[in-house]
């Protein structure tokens, strides 16, 4: 008897766990494209009484676990699209798992009334590939920059001695604008940036690890800029104006526009932004120069005018031939006008007592221009397929004249040196470079089964620059070409990249990602006077990608992934140009420069809105900029571009939410960890640091009555090294207020950066290892802000009409944005 009872309750137990079951499925758009948070809700067959809710991932794939034995019916729905219901079905202990396979939602074609979206995202999100910063639930966006919006990134820190990008405590960041490179350079980019009104922005991808798809270019990752997409039906836009003042003034006006039917999109968009900075620099220093005839204490300052002009225009069109073909294309053309006035004043105090004073004014015109073109046509060939095909075509031209005029005296008034090249009272600078590239790529798509995906592609990209560059000297009234300066250089670069990828769906809360990517590069650079090649380097690598993440419970999710990634030498890191910067140094490229190889881990953990992770990072060969050598002649300072040996960074990083009541919010970020590198091969001493690098972001933001807003925004860098430079930490207190006024009328905002006159950048020479010439240089570089923050005025508005039938009716981008807060 007893054992006919254990039989029976083992039975009953074996029956009670099977009668629990579980439902899986993927829904997706008519052009198979995943539909993202769509709601997915567990009915009761007889009352239709919802059991459970849940959403749908990334991918379009939904779950739904621990469901108990009965007669249910599933319903899916989306904003914008047919509800859809399942057929009546069973779980019991004979069928517990359901698979409902990819469910294709119509979109909805009836009359909805007013839509208003309450949702908001939190301003930081984790993902395998890395963090996305939601530029839009910032209230500091509207009058910022689009760089300014960057350096306030976690993880991100903008040089401002040499207008450079670093991630996570490294250099070789690769920039993209709505996935495309942007192919010009850095300090370019930079400049680009500073120009960019911020809210045309709709979030920033600072990918560390990103899949195959991606190019392999960028040590450090990419940071992808992606831009807001009007969808809206009808007629409708948005304008933007901006004054303000620092040490300058400032001014920036947008306009966005767009027209969108059912079949087609018309976009269009430009601004217009206007600086005048000021900048202050401050160095003391002791060298051992042959030019100078020994010891020499050198105290020098140097004031600068910069007023710069930018205008970034855009034009698109996205036209849906047929329910499963779309052919899009888009023009879009950024160009600066920036000049410059360097007032320098030098004292060189020749030991043991000769005294120099030099005194120099420096005129620069920097113009350049960029067009990018791009077609691409989408075709959807079944429910699980899908093709696409893309070219771009780049052009880009720099025009950067200069003027010197100097007056080099010893203490008894009388002119100091002899009249040559390196003297000469006035000198001239011309660099112009032109870029042209060329940029075509397939990539396919096929759902192998519901939970096993395949992505595939090749891209070629092919490159030419050609650049001229040198300085002359007036002598005897006569301009002469220095010939330590004179550079022509043509070069050719190819890249044939292949990928493949496989993302598997291995269990409901179980996601895999694997892929390769191999690129084969060749770059050629030629002296087109003599036909003498400078460099030719061919270089063929694998990248492997894996990207694996597994959701624990509702609330927590767990994320490994691994990536190996390459920095190649731009074209200014290789070109042999000479830069005057005084009469004892250059600045110069350097064409023995090799690729950084780096490799990446990452282990990361979300729970609810809270992301932490853990990057360990290996480079070899990473590039360090702005690195102090002697030049062939043994009594010329070069200041070039130079490889270390290695780099080894573990970084901790944590994004922490509060949501402190219904009107205070509040976001803390942390990066930060260990970083060691050792280099020695450019220095006449070999050298090697470790060091804790880390940088801190805050965000407070406060609702307030009457359709009021406040934003209190800060970050903080610690002290970093760039080879043997070591950089000293700075940081930034921000503010801004926000009023939205009645009727749909738009909003104003006043916002101020740097409240607390902190971005004031310290650079030491000759502190971690003795530099050519025995230098020991502190440099005091004052940016405008650090002398009066900079205060800016911005008046926004959003307005549009409906004229497509059966559309929503919408709000205003203005309303919207306040009724997404309440």
């Amino acid at each position: 008897m007893k054992t006919k009872m254990l039989c029976l309750n083992i039975l009953a137990f074996l029956l009670l766990q099977n009668a629990f079951g579980q439902i899986n499925g993927k829904l997706v758009a008519a052009d198979g494209k995943p539909l993202v948070f769509a709601n997915v809700s567990l009915l009761k067959a007889v009352d239709t009484l919802v059991v459970k809710n849940t959403q749908t991932n990334a991918n379009g794939i939904y779950h739904i676990e621990n469901i108990a034995a009965g007669t249910y019916k599933l319903r899916l729905s989306s904003v914008g699209y047919q509800t859809w219901d399942s057929p009546v079905f069973e779980i019991n202990s004979r069928s517990a798992n359901k698979d409902l396979g990819t469910t294709v939602m119509q979109e909805s074609t009836r009359q909805l009334g007013e839509v208003v979206i309450k949702a908001s995202k939190p301003l930081y999100q984790q993902r395998p590939d890395g963090m996305v910063v939601n530029v839009e639930s910032s209230l500091m966006t509207k009058g910022s920059t689009a760089l300014q919006v960057l350096e306030r990134s976690p993880g991100v820190v903008i040089d401002h001695r040499n207008n450079s990008i670093n991630l996570n405590g490294k250099g070789g960041v690769m920039v993209m604008m709505d996935g495309k490179l942007m192919r010009m350079p850095m300090d370019q980019v930079v400049n680009m940036l500073s120009g960019m009104n911020a809210a045309n922005i709709e979030k920033i991808e600072l990918l560390s690890t990103p899949p195959a798809g991606y190019d392999a270019e960028g040590s450090a990752g990419i940071i992808n800029i992606v831009t807001k997409k009007n969808k809206k039906q009808g007629t409708n836009g948005s304008f933007s104006a901006t004054g303000g003042y620092g040490w300058g003034e400032k001014g920036m006006t947008s306009l966005n526009l767009a027209h969108n039917t059912k079949n087609v999109n018309l976009y269009g968009s430009y601004t217009f932004s206007h600086d005048r900075t000021y900048t202050d620099l401050f160095i003391t220093s002791s060298q051992n120069m042959p030019f100078w005839g020994g010891d020499v204490a050198v105290i020098f300052d140097s004031y600068a005018k910069r007023v710069q002009n930018d205008q970034n225009a855009s034009v698109g069109a996205d036209i849906k031939v047929n329910t499963k073909t779309t052919i899009s294309g888009n023009l879009t053309y950024n160009t600066s006008n920036a000049a410059l006035i360097t007032t320098n004043h030098a004292g060189y105090n020749v030991l043991p007592d000769s005294l120099l004073m030099y005194d120099g004014v420096n005129t620069f015109q920097n113009r350049w221009n960029n067009l990018v073109s791009s077609i691409s046509i989408d075709r959807q060939i079944n429910t699980n397929d899908k093709i696409s095909f893309s070219a771009d075509y780049i052009y880009y031209h720099n025009d950067n004249p200069s003027q010197v005029q100097t007056s080099f005296v010893n203490k008894h008034g009388e002119v100091a040196g002899t009249n040559d090249s390196l003297n000469s009272p006035q000198q001239r600078g011309f660099a112009a470079t032109t870029i042209k590239v060329g940029v075509a790529k397939v990539d396919y798509t096929k759902q192998l089964n519901p939970k096993l995906k395949l992505e595939t592609g090749i891209k070629g990209t092919y490159t030419t620059s050609a650049s001229s560059s040198g300085l002359e000297s007036l002598l005897d009234n006569n301009w002469v070409k220095r010939t330590e300066s004179a550079n022509e250089i043509y070069m050719k670069e190819g890249i044939g990249a292949a990928y493949a990828s496989f993302n598997a769906q291995i269990s409901p809360s179980m996601n895999l990602t694997v892929g390769a990517r191999y690129e084969y590069s060749y770059t050629d650079m030629t002296d087109p006077n003599t036909g003498k090649s400078l460099v030719n380097r061919k270089l063929g690598v694998l990248f492997p990608t894996i990207l694996f993440s597994k959701k624990l419970n509702e609330n927590a999710e767990l994320q490994l992934s691994y990536s190996k990634r390459i920095s190649r030498p731009t074209y200014n890191d290789l070109a042999s140009y000479v830069g005057y910067s005084d009469p004892t140094a250059v600045y110069t490229g350097n064409p023995f420069l090799k690729p950084t190889i780096t490799n990446n881990i990452k282990l990361g953990y979300n729970y609810h809105d809270y992301s932490f992770s853990l990057l360990y990072s290996r480079d070899d060969n990473p590039i360090a900029r702005y690195q102090l050598s002697t030049g062939p002649s043994k009594d010329l300072l070069y200041i070039s571009p130079q490889n270390l040996s290695y780099q080894n960074n573990l970084t901790f990083q944590a994004n922490l939410p509060f949501k402190v009541s219904n009107w205070w919010d509040m976001t803390y970020s942390f990066t930060g960890g260990l970083s060691q590198f050792k280099g020695g091969g450019y220095s006449a001493f070999p050298f090697q640091k470790s060091y804790f690098i880390y940088t801190f972001n805050f965000n407070e933001s406060f609702k307030l009555p009457k359709k009021y807003s406040f934003e209190l925004s800060g970050w903080y860098n610690s002290q970093w090294y760039n080879g043997t430079t070591k950089i000293n930490g700075l940081g930034s207190l921000n503010a801004g207020i926000k009023k939205e006024l009645n009727n749909n009328g738009g909003s104003f905002q006043l916002s101020v950066a740097d409240i607390l006159r902190s971005i004031r950048v310290h650079v030491y020479y000759g502190t971690l290892t003795q530099e050519p010439f025995n230098i020991k240089s502190y440099v005091d570089v004052r940016t405008e802000s650090s002398k009066f923050p900079i205060i800016k005025l911005t008046y926004s508005k959003s307005f549009g009409s409906i004229h497509a039938s059966g559309q929503a009716k919408q709000t205003t981008g203005d309303e919207r944005d306040r009724l997404r807060k309440d």
